[in-house]
């Protein structure tokens, strides 16, 4: 059963942009916490950004000011917009629900999405 489904990837030249969405189901997709992230090959996972229920957001320091995260709670989705892009953020895409109760803990993974950028 998929809970996080991303897609938005693609090919596209260096300086371009895209949109990588996250569409979740089976959740009570407001009280999570979502983080996206990125893993090249041959490299760790890398956390990019991450937005709270409320709406804070934080960014790693290789994609501020390029990147941007949202929400909307209604269409229990998340957007990374990804502006500026150059080969180096060529990287599988993932976006991650996370909720962390008093006694309980819910996290879940999308299957990513390709990011190819071309020089």
């Amino acid at each position: 059963q998929e809970h996080l489904v991303e897609s938005g990837g693609g090919l596209v030249q260096a300086g371009g942009s895209l949109r990588l969405s996250c569409a979740a189901s089976e959740l009570t997709f407001s009280i999570y916490e979502i983080a996206w992230y990125r893993q090249a090959p041959g490299k760790q996972r890398e956390l990019l950004a991450t937005i709270s229920s409320h709406g804070t957001t934080t960014y790693a320091d290789s994609v501020k000011g390029r990147f941007t995260i949202s929400r909307d709670n209604d269409k229990k989705s998340s957007y990374l917009q990804v502006n500026s892009l150059k080969p180096e953020d060529t990287a599988v895409y993932y976006c991650n629900a996370i909720y962390a109760g008093m006694r309980t803990k819910y996290d879940y993974w999308g299957q990513g999405t390709q990011v190819t950028v071309s020089s």
